[in-house]
């Protein structure tokens, strides 16, 4: 059974948490002035999780999985068998899925479909996705199995630059309906004073958006990118030998306790 198991190679990424500054800021600026002449900015929100925190939670969520994973995950997800090291191929279940035809051929009773559905592939997934933070250092580690150490990296990578970009592009719409919104509050109103308040709230927005899009690393700073690991993270064939055999070897005494008892109580 140890032999018949296949390698299983994991690729993790560290990940430092940047800081949070952005539309906190904007909220505690906007705090300052609530009210003034009536004037509700209620709709410029106020502070809630900082951005690595909501990533964290993004990248095990099922939504984020169905928009952003899903497609690009299915068959190698799914679909694979085996792992050629010589020639860093992988090899799919032909019962399952033809790499040929690019068609799903699994034969599944309902509710299951023939292509695996985004929530029977998140369960999936998530037997194979690791996230977790140290809470001394804030450091955070995604990492990601597969047969494939190819495959793992690019899954990590995949996953770290897409909640990065769904962040980034959230941030920047949210920027943009804020300045909208600022710009007609700040119409309504003939006060020196609070025109310069408006400045300040559409200056902080449009300096958001300009960070959104200069930042390479818009969530995370990047410690240590995933790799294509050389060795296998498991199984442990070695150890899985020495308990079978200590298994076996126990039960075989108890076996021989109970016939040697059984055979005395008969007599």
């Amino acid at each position: 059974m140890a032999l018949s198991l296949p390698n299983i190679y994991q690729s993790t990424a560290i990940l430092a948490p940047k800081s949070d500054s952005g539309t906190g800021g904007l909220s505690r600026l906007a705090s300052q002035y609530w009210g003034l002449a009536g004037i509700n900015l209620g709709g410029l929100g106020s502070d809630g999780l900082t951005k690595p925190a909501i990533a964290l939670e993004k990248l095990k969520s099922l939504s984020f999985f169905k928009r952003h994973l899903y497609e690009d995950l299915l068959v190698d997800l799914m679909a694979v068998e085996s792992w050629d090291p010589s020639t860093r191929q992988l090899m799919y279940d032909d019962e399952i899925y033809n790499s040929a035809s690019n068609k799903w051929l699994r034969e599944v009773d309902p509710p299951r479909q023939v292509k695996p559905s985004y929530q029977e592939a998140y369960e999936e997934f998530l037997a194979l996705l690791s996230v977790s933070e140290d809470k001394q250092t804030g450091l955070i580690f995604v990492s990601a199995e597969h047969h494939s150490p190819d495959i793992a990296k690019r899954w990590v990578e995949l996953m770290v630059n897409r909640v990065s970009e769904d962040l980034r592009t959230k941030d920047i719409r949210e920027a943009d309906e804020s300045i909208k919104f600022l710009e007609s509050q700040r119409e309504k109103t003939s006060l020196v004073a609070l025109d310069e308040v408006f400045a300040q709230l559409i200056e902080e927005q449009t300096k958001t958006i300009m960070l959104a899009n200069v930042s390479k690393d818009y969530v995370f700073d990047v410690i240590d990118p995933p790799v294509s690991p050389e060795l296998k993270s498991k199984p442990s064939r070695a150890l899985i030998c020495v308990l079978g055999t200590l298994l076996g070897g126990m039960l075989g005494v108890v076996v021989v306790l109970i016939r040697h008892y059984g055979r005395q109580d008969a007599q």
